[in-house]
């Protein structure tokens, strides 16, 4: 992994940056329905699938891999990670996990079900130690579906990376639908950012 700064005398989205991070702070989310049948069709199961497809395409995208690193740079990671959600049904709690990632599809399943063999009964907000740096948030709240899904932000907020949330998938014409809840800052992702990813993520799961 590589953080690269960011040059912001040359960068040619500086202006909106600006704008969006100090003039007019905003955030905002998109939540959309992807077709997941040809995961439930190959017989994959569908976190891990959902968190290699999503992790894919965020390190093919520049708009969801700029941060502010704890020097308080700005810059770009070179690759992500994931740093997902695992329920406790005896306290109604939740525990995160991070896992590596790699491009091979097997080889990063087989490393999500070591770590959730390892740390998914373990207690505590961050059940894995050592969380790199370079990680972003994914969170499923499988007991409902939805339309839409906010995260109530504090004002002035700087975390730049996309937090995802996946819900209850439903049957719908045959399909089989799942909403996903995106939430970036407008600083460095704008709608066609959103869009192209979405579009690139829908792609990877039919895949």
């Amino acid at each position: 992994m590589v953080f690269t700064p960011v040059n912001r005398e040359t960068w040619a989205r500086e202006e909106y940056f600006e704008h969006y991070f100090s003039a007019q702070p905003c955030t905002y989310s998109m939540c959309v329905k992807l077709d997941i049948t040809p995961i439930l069709q190959r017989g994959q199961k569908l976190y891990p699938t959902m968190l290699y497809a999503i992790t894919a395409a965020v390190n093919r995208h520049e708009a969801f891999r700029y941060a502010i690193n704890a020097q308080g740079q700005l810059g770009l990671y070179s690759q992500m990670l994931p740093c997902y959600t695992v329920f406790h049904k005896d306290t109604h709690t939740f525990s995160t996990i991070w896992t590596a990632f790699c491009q091979d599809y097997d080889a990063f399943c087989a490393a999500y079900e070591a770590d959730l063999a390892a740390y998914g009964d373990k207690p505590g907000f961050l059940a894995k130690p050592g969380l790199p740096e370079n990680h972003f948030n994914v969170s499923m709240i499988p007991w409902a579906t939805f339309e839409g899904f906010n995260l109530n932000l504090e004002k002035g907020y700087t975390y730049l990376l996309p937090i995802f949330t996946l819900g209850r998938y439903v049957e719908a014409d045959g399909k089989y639908l799942i909403p996903l809840a995106l939430q970036v800052h407008h600083a460095v992702c704008d709608g066609y950012h959103a869009c192209q990813f979405i579009h690139d993520l829908q792609a990877l799961i039919a895949r």
